[in-house]
């Protein structure tokens, strides 16, 4: 038979060892701090317009569609059709300018799909939705961040429009509610490609679609010639165009015609945009 010796060092290793934690004591230790309280909607969606605009801190390459696209399409057109279409460069420089903007910023809307769509297919959105905020704050912070992106190509444009003679009789207002008015519009443009960012597999797929559709939009409007030398029947189409009226209300805001009621129109298709195509995105976003 086998007797257990205590020795003294037995004795001081068991006085050594810790102690068992206790469910009481780790309660005690986590509610010693009160929890922080759940962010805000507005402060959520900031936070994630910050990170976009990290994302292009971070690759500068994405700057090029809002910088050296605007400035090659601004000098094409005036210099390839002015001439024709007016008589001189600096004539139709006057009319062109507010509509390349338009189309320069309205095409690159399409981008916030194609963001969105990667972002999925990398798994970011499977993180960004376990967390305790507002739902839609990732999308809604992902057009946010892109607003920045609106601003830059449309200062681009206006910038080397000055260089090259344009000169807008509604002054420093006239642009900024050209521009303004010019970045609402896109703002709520952009919840057409973030639903197909959700509803198509790649971001091929959602660049594919987005040309399919902004072709159309941008080149059949009067943004380069008036609707009236057109034939009739694309006449019908270019006049209920979205992209149409607002050219037509940036025309007029920059020309300092301010009781146009193309503005009214805009601010409309804005509301219904947001309205349509903002809850079908947040209904996919929801199942997906």
């Amino acid at each position: 038979m086998t007797t257990a010796v205590s020795t003294p060092a037995a004795k001081d290793a068991d006085l050594d060892a810790p102690a068992p934690v206790v469910a009481d004591d780790l309660a005690r230790v986590f509610a010693a701090r009160e929890r922080p309280a759940r962010p805000g909607a507005l402060s959520a969606s900031v936070t994630f317009g910050w990170r976009a605009m990290l994302k292009i801190k971070h690759v500068p390459e994405q700057l090029f569609d809002v910088t050296a696209f605007p400035i090659m399409m601004t000098l094409m057109f005036t210099y390839l059709f002015g001439g024709a279409l007016a008589g001189s460069t600096s004539e139709y420089l006057q009319f062109v300018l507010p509509g390349i903007m338009v189309q320069s910023i309205v095409m690159i809307t399409m981008y916030t799909g194609v963001s969105l769509n990667n972002d999925i297919e990398r798994g970011v959105f499977d993180r960004i939705r376990t967390l305790p905020v507002w739902r839609p704050a990732a999308l809604v912070g992902m057009i946010l961040g892109d607003l920045l992106r609106y601003v830059l190509a449309s200062t681009v444009i206006m910038t080397v429009g000055l260089i090259l003679g344009f000169r807008p009789d509604g002054g420093v207002l006239g642009v900024l509610a050209g521009i303004a008015l010019l970045v609402v519009f896109s703002f709520a443009f952009s919840w057409i490609w973030t639903m197909f960012g959700l509803l198509l597999r790649s971001e091929k797929s959602v660049m594919g679609v987005s040309m399919m559709v902004l072709f159309p939009l941008t080149f059949l409007s009067n943004v380069f010639v008036e609707p009236h030398t057109m034939p009739g029947w694309l006449q019908a189409f270019v006049k209920v165009n979205p992209v149409t009226h607002l050219v037509s209300a940036v025309r007029d805001l920059m020309a300092g015609d301010w009781g146009t009621s193309e503005t009214g129109w805009v601010l409309l298709f804005s509301v219904a945009f947001v309205a349509v195509f903002g809850t079908l995105t947040m209904r996919l976003y929801n199942r997906k």
